[in-house]
């Protein structure tokens, strides 16, 4: 029986994958630090201590290892710079070396947000230039995975959204707003191709059990930008589009600059999975269907 570690077992894309494995009949360990899991077998894991990583691998003894666990608040990466490194880049070290010594398959989940954005739709083999240190943090991981292992497969996804508990997606803010009568501003100039957690998962589980190698692009096969995206959102629940005001990057008070257009590529993933990505209109159905039931 295949032994699958996932590290982010509690969060949005890991409580899905998770939930899908047990499915599948797995034996899948889901990490967790605060929030703990509600599927597969529980280990808690705090990534910021080496002892327990080793630990748990000795312990385990993985087969596969899909680490999604990260600290991904593009803000609070720009300002908590050691915190964002010691989560995204230097606990990814210690994981891929362990994962080496158990010579299991290791799966890294990184994002869009490894490119600058000056120019949308980015392969496999374009060039990442982060813009943010949630970028920088990230693509340090990819570099960690590459230069540790010859076992692995490095995925990046954009804009991920989908039902969870504790963490609000982008659909579910717009829904829950304007069903409130509320307005809300929505940016027209950022593109991005949000991805439906359900797709992403299947996908993400098709690359680690077949052990597909490399970069590969998993995401929505949609550019939109988010304007368009609320637009659709409010459109297909018949709520009132007048609500969402659009507005630029310009006028975001942020800390960390956002590319304007990172969304991906995904020809490598339609050519080579059975589970292919999705298209918005699709994805956001199918979610529309998941609330109501």
């Amino acid at each position: 029986m295949t032994k699958i570690l996932v590290t982010g077992s509690a969060g949005l894309i890991g409580r899905q994958i998770v939930k899908d494995l047990v499915k599948e009949n797995y034996d899948v360990y889901s990490c967790y630090n605060k929030l703990k899991s509600e599927f597969g077998i529980p280990m808690h894991l705090d990534l910021t201590k080496k002892n327990e990583i080793i630990n748990i691998f000795d312990t385990i003894k993985p087969d596969v290892v899909i680490h999604l666990a990260a600290l991904t608040d593009v803000e609070k990466c720009e300002t908590q710079k050691e915190q964002a490194m010691l989560l995204n880049s230097t606990s990814t070290e210690i994981l891929v070396k362990e994962s080496v010594k158990q010579k299991a398959f290791f799966v890294y989940v990184s994002t869009d947000y490894v490119f600058d954005g000056g120019k949308g739709s980015k392969n496999e083999n374009d060039i990442p230039n982060p813009v943010n240190f949630y970028g920088k943090s990230k693509l340090d991981g990819e570099i960690a995975v590459k230069n540790l292992s010859s076992s692995y497969a490095i995925i990046r996804t954009s804009t991920p959204f989908g039902i969870h508990s504790k963490k609000k997606s982008f659909p579910l803010w717009v829904k829950e707003n304007l069903e409130s009568k509320k307005e809300i501003c929505v940016l027209i100039d950022q593109f991005t191709s949000p991805t439906f957690v359900p797709n992403l998962s299947k996908m993400i589980i098709e690359v680690a059990t077949k052990q597909i190698m490399g970069i590969i692009h998993l995401a929505g096969s949609t550019r939109i930008s988010r304007y368009e995206f609320a637009q659709m959102i409010a459109e297909k629940l018949h709520l009132d589009e007048t609500l969402i005001i659009p507005i630029t990057i310009k006028e975001m008070k942020w800390n960390a600059i956002r590319p304007v257009d990172s969304s991906l590529d995904i020809s490598r993933a339609n050519g080579i999975l059975n589970h292919k990505p999705e298209k918005i209109q699709n994805s956001l159905d199918l979610l529309i269907n998941q609330l109501n039931n």
